[in-house]
Parts: structure tokens; C-alpha cells; sequence
């Protein structure tokens, strides 16, 4: 091709670098906002409506890059609509930054128009001229390229049929090597990439002052008696309450009383004494040695220690005295203390964010954070997040996983669901819920449904707890042993996360402090308590069975996945996890009637008619494939349940 033949197609060809022509919206919309949530492994997928004006043809790509990283471009696969998919998996922690370009493919749109006029019979000379200048374009970019050189000299000299092959040809190459011409960029996101405990895990909440002999103050060394049992459910995470030293000022006595007595151990909430705040050690639960101790002994039984971050301060708090200006003080002078009417909390001082010295304060509570860090604390259970600025918790967030980027935060937040929602963007791993809540049939699947809504499950996880040391629910204390059977089957099988307030849990734990109330009745939060966990009368064979299986079938430990099933009534709650990428599907059904036996049909979403395959992993009862139907019942009040894979 010479010079002038090149320079005379040119002249039908769009200018290089002219405006972009592309649009691009991604679906879910995203900004550049705080980042989504994964963990390592996951696959980020990336779906975007890509859109230019007439008939060109468009490419698409996805670009990302792990932190301090190079920039990764992958192809995006067209789908139907001008919509464009791709993704990634990132293989380490930290903030990954994502985007996508599109261009006009001019290569593709003339070769298209090419093929059209080939069956129109209606393909000039001057049509492959513009064809062969794209292919020479493509050669001079790549610095020279034979095939290119030779497929462009037969498009411009050659029979349109043979020119037309050649044009085919190289097809796949001009793809890789033509000039992209003027580029669309979305704006970068990013995606915050945690360890796979911030995905899915199983938390025991317990008080190691409760593992003591009968009336005496447990230690951690009293604790660690405590780890193979723990160990023996089946649990990843052992949650500790505020192991801190406990003020005297306003110290709480028993069932919330606000007068104490000598021998009251107070509110573990109420942090801070004259022996410490926030990154000391309860005196009577033993030394910073001894903690270290605690926390490697429960490494070697496969449980990880999480911590409570509880930012708030008992009258006696070091603080108190040192950074007066962090907290409120009413016109007498005295220190405001923390009250929710009618719950008054007499023995805790909140902080003042409004603080003149706010930086001071935020740089101390991170501190404290990292401190906890260094000892080999990796999660936190964060009290209270919503009572704090958004603004603070983003920050210190940050600010921890820039150099602990494996610190997962779990977020204890019973509050609006906008909220919630608010406090996961802006970092936390993890989010109690309503579920302790929601107890009937269509409670369940209208709020499972709305943690799996587009602009939530991006951010939020929800740990599913049915109860907590401050919130023993009606369902609880009126349904019996079975209704800890239900709840925790239901939280430990529609959560990858989940947790129970131990032992009260496993040993039935039910009476309230007072009718109407869903504080418990002699709350180990005021008291020493002594648990017989010897005992027949336990949850504990249930739950070591259900988290076994967890642990073998990972398509419980996904949320995404899961699917609700209808069912011949609302005493029936079924729902399957898992597909091609677990390996397996699995069924959850559920007995809601408490005690009594229940019979009926489920049918599983997406299914056709013809036998079912599968494995009973966990019967309370018998079921039966009929088609796409099981006939189901459930007459097992210890295990009000049916967990089997299918196929």
C-alpha cells in the first residue's frame, strides 16, 4: 500500500483522537465512593451498560489493581442489551481499585458493514480500501507486524472474496493490536478486600469472670478450662466482653440495681478505674501476660479472640481527669452520664465527639484499637457504632487496616436499617441485625430479602444473632426448648455469619428480669454467674452437629446464594443455598410450628420435574421427592429441621 493509498482511506476513517464516544453506567450504579466489601478469593463481578450513538461496533474492558499495584485489563464479555460483564479475583488484603473503559471498535464496524455489503452485493473497491488502511494502521502501532502486512496487501489488491477472508482472518489480532482511538474511563471504585473470617464464621460470646468455681471471680487461666468445649461446638470465633477495669463511681449491683454491694463485680461496660481504661486489664481476670497466654491457647483449639470496643468511659476512667474537654458537662459541673429513658446508665460516661479536642480523642481511641492489634487481636465487636459520627468510624477504619489490613470490625448496631446500611459503608465488616426480631415465616423472607437487596448486600453482612446478653426476645422466653432449636438453626443456616451469647444459650436460658422486659432475670452483665455446662439438658449436640456441617459444605457459608422455596403453609420455612460454583445445592426446612408436628410439601425454586438426588445431612423428620415437590414431615422437637443437599 503506498502513501498516497493510505493517506486517501484515511479520509473515510473516524479521527483517532477525537471525543470518546462511549457511555458507561455500571449495574448496580456505583460512585466513587467508600468501597464494596469482598475477601480474598471472592470473584468481583462487574456488569456495565456501555452505549454509543448509530451502529458501531464497542469494546469493553475491566481494569483493576491491587494496592500499590500495576493496572490489570481483562476483556469484558458482551451480554444482551449493550450490557458488558468481567471480573476479577483479588489474592490479597487490602483496597483494590477497579474501573472500565469502552471505545468504538473501528475495526469490528467496518468489517461488519463489509459483511452486510457482501450480501448485498453491494462491495466497492473504495469499501476495502478503508479496511486495508485499518490493518496497515494496526501494523504501524504494533511497530511492524507480518501478518497484518501481508492480510492488508491482500485486502487492497486481491478479489473481494479473498480479501474478505483475509479480512476475517485477522480479525482476533486487529482486536489486540489496532489503536483504541478516543477511550470512555469510569470513574475508579474500589473494593475493600478482607480474609475470609470477615465472610463467614461462626462467634461464642462468653464472660471469662463467669468461668471461675461457684462465687469466685473467674480468670483468663479459668478461661482457657473453658476452650476445648467451646472448640468442641464447632465455633471459629471466641467473643470476649470488655476485659478492662471496671470503675466504682455509680458501680451497678445486681439485676441493673444502682446501689451495689462490696461483693458486685460491676458492668464490664463501665470501663476505666484507677488501675487503667480502655488499654489495660481487669486486675481480677489477671496481667497482660496472662492474656497473651488466653489467646494463644485458643489458637491451638482453631478459635480466633475477638475483642469488644466499647467507647465509653466509667466516672473513674484516667481519662476523665486527663482530657476533661473529651466529655459533657452539665451547667453544675458534674459530667453527663449516659441514659436512653427510661434506662439510665448511671456508672458509664459517653464522649463527647463535639469535643474542641476532638482530633486528640480520635487519634487516642485509634490507638487503643492498634494497641489490642499488637497483642494479636484481629476482630473487634464494636458496642454502640451508631452513636458515634459516621465520619469517625471511617477514619479509624482506615486508618487500622492501613497497617493490620486483616482487622475485621462487627458492628452491634440495632438501629434503622438506613443506618445500619450507612455504618457498612463506611467500614464495618460486619452488622448485628433485626433478625432476633423476626420470628414468623414472612418476617424472615421479607427481612433476608432486604439484606439481599442491590445497594445492601454490597456492603452489609449481616451476623445473625437470636439473642445477645441485653436482649432476651419474647420468642424465647415463651417457646421453650424448641424455640432455641428454631432460632439457632435458623441463624446458624440462613447466615454465613452467625452467633450465640453462651452458655445462656445452649442451656435455655429464658427467664426476664421482669414481664414485658428483654433484659434476663440475674444478668451475668451485673453478676458472677456459674454455668453447669455438664449437663444433658443442652443445645450443645445440635449446634456441634450443625456447625460440622458448615464447615463441610461451603454453600452455607455463602449468603448470595440463597433462594426461599415455596411451601404448602407458613409453619414451613425452606429456603436453598449454594449452585455450580459451590459444587452442591443445599436444602434447609425449617419446622416454625414450636413443639408440634408439622406436614407439607416444598418446592424447590428452578427445578424441573423428575426424581431428586441427594444426602441428608440433618433429619428431624422424613421427607419424600414427588417432581419437583418434597413431601415433608417434621415431628423432632429437638431437631425441628431437615438439612439435605440436592441435585
Amino acid at each position: 500500500m503506498t502513501a498516497s493509498q493510505r493517506g486517501r482511506a484515511y479520509e473515510w476513517l473516524p479521527p483517532p483522537d477525537g471525543p470518546p464516544r462511549a457511555t458507561i453506567e455500571l449495574r448496580p450504579p456505583r460512585d466513587s465512593g467508600p468501597p464494596i466489601r469482598g475477601t480474598v478469593g471472592d470473584v468481583v463481578e462487574v456488569e456495565a451498560i456501555v452505549l454509543a450513538e448509530g451502529y458501531d461496533q464497542l469494546d469493553c474492558a475491566l481494569l483493576h489493581r491491587e494496592p500499590g499495584g500495576d493496572w490489570q485489563t481483562s476483556a469484558m464479555a458482551p451480554l444482551e442489551n449493550d450490557r458488558w460483564s468481567g471480573s476479577f479475583r483479588p489474592d490479597s488484603l487490602g483496597r483494590y481499585e477497579y474501573t472500565v473503559e469502552a471505545w468504538i471498535n473501528r475495526y469490528g464496524t467496518w468489517l461488519a458493514a463489509a459483511e452486510k455489503r457482501v450480501s448485498a452485493n453491494a462491495l466497492a473497491r473504495v469499501h476495502l480500501e478503508v479496511g486495508a488502511a485499518l490493518i496497515a494502521e494496526a501494523s504501524m502501532t504494533a511497530g511492524g507486524n507480518a501478518e497484518l502486512d501481508a492480510a492488508a496487501a491482500t485486502v487492497l489488491e486481491q478479489a473481494p472474496g479473498a480479501a474478505m477472508e483475509a479480512a476475517r482472518t485477522v480479525a482476533p489480532l486487529m482486536n489486540r493490536l489496532q489503536p483504541r482511538g478516543p477511550v470512555t474511563r469510569h470513574e475508579t471504585l474500589q473494593v475493600q478486600v478482607e480474609r475470609e473470617r470477615a465472610r463467614h464464621g461462626a462467634w461464642y460470646e462468653l464472660f471469662p469472670r463467669s468461668c471461675g468455681p461457684v462465687g469466685a471471680h473467674g480468670t483468663f487461666a479459668d478461661a482457657e478450662k473453658w476452650l476445648p468445649y467451646v472448640a468442641g461446638m464447632g465455633f471459629d470465633i471466641l467473643y470476649l466482653p470488655p476485659i478492662h477495669p471496671i470503675g466504682v463511681t455509680h458501680r451497678k449491683g445486681r439485676n441493673n440495681s444502682p446501689t451495689a454491694r462490696p461483693e458486685d463485680p460491676g458492668s464490664p461496660w463501665a470501663i476505666g478505674s484507677a488501675d487503667g481504661g480502655h488499654d489495660a486489664i481487669n486486675p481480677e481476670l489477671g496481667t497482660l501476660a496472662d492474656f497473651r497466654r488466653f489467646v494463644a491457647r485458643a489458637g491451638e483449639h482453631g478459635l480466633e479472640i475477638a475483642l469488644d470496643l466499647a467507647i465509653q468511659c466509667s466516672p473513674d476512667h484516667p481519662w476523665l481527669s486527663q482530657h476533661p474537654s473529651w466529655f459533657r458537662h452539665l451547667p453544675d459541673g458534674s459530667v453527663a452520664y449516659a441514659e436512653n429513658p427510661p434506662k439510665r446508665y448511671e456508672d458509664i460516661v459517653p464522649l463527647n465527639f463535639e469535643s474542641i479536642d476532638w482530633q486528640a480523642l480520635w487519634v487516642a481511641l485509634r490507638d487503643i484499637v492498634l494497641f489490642w492489634a499488637e497483642e494479636g487481636i484481629r476482630a473487634f465487636r464494636v458496642d454502640n457504632p451508631h452513636t458515634k459520627p459516621f465520619a469517625f468510624w471511617e477514619w479509624l477504619i482506615r486508618e487500622v487496616q492501613a497497617v493490620h489490613p486483616d482487622v475485621i470490625f462487627l458492628a452491634e448496631a440495632f438501629t434503622r436499617p438506613e443506618v445500619m446500611r450507612r455504618l457498612a459503608v463506611a467500614g464495618f465488616s460486619q452488622s448485628y441485625t433485626y433478625f432476633t426480631w423476626r420470628n414468623t415465616a414472612a418476617e424472615i423472607v421479607d427481612f433476608i430479602t432486604a439484606l439481599q437487596a442491590p445497594g445492601t448486600r454490597e456492603y452489609l453482612r449481616p451476623n445473625l444473632w437470636p439473642a445477645t446478653p441485653d436482649l432476651l426476645n419474647e420468642y424465647l422466653q415463651e417457646g421453650g426448648k424448641p424455640a432455641f432449636a428454631v432460632r439457632f438453626l435458623l441463624a446458624a443456616t440462613l447466615g454465613a455469619n452467625y452467633g450465640i451469647y453462651g452458655p445462656a444459650f445452649e442451656l435455655y436460658e429464658s427467664i426476664p428480669a421482669a414481664a414485658g422486659s428483654e433484659e434476663y432475670l440475674d444478668s451475668e452483665k451485673y453478676e458472677l454467674r456459674s454455668w453447669d455446662v455438664t449437663t444433658t439438658e443442652s443445645l450443645r449436640p445440635l449446634i456441634a452437629r450443625v456447625n460440622a456441617l458448615r464447615r463441610a459444605h461451603p454453600a452455607l457459608l455463602d449468603d448470595r446464594s440463597l433462594t426461599f422455596c415455596k411451601t404448602s403453609g407458613e409453619t414451613l420455612l425452606a429456603y436453598v443455598k449454594g449452585g455450580a460454583e459451590d459444587g452442591e445445592r443445599v436444602l434447609t426446612i425449617v419446622n416454625l410450628d414450636l413443639g408440634k408436628v408439622t406436614e407439607g410439601w416444598v418446592e424447590l425454586p428452578d427445578s424441573t420435574d423428575g426424581a431428586m438426588q441427594g444426602e441428608v445431612l440433618l433429619a428431624g423428620g422424613t421427607l419424600q421427592w414427588i417432581g419437583s415437590r418434597a413431601s415433608v414431615t417434621l415431628d423432632d422437637p429437638e431437631i425441628p429441621a431437615i438439612i439435605v443437599t440436592v441435585q
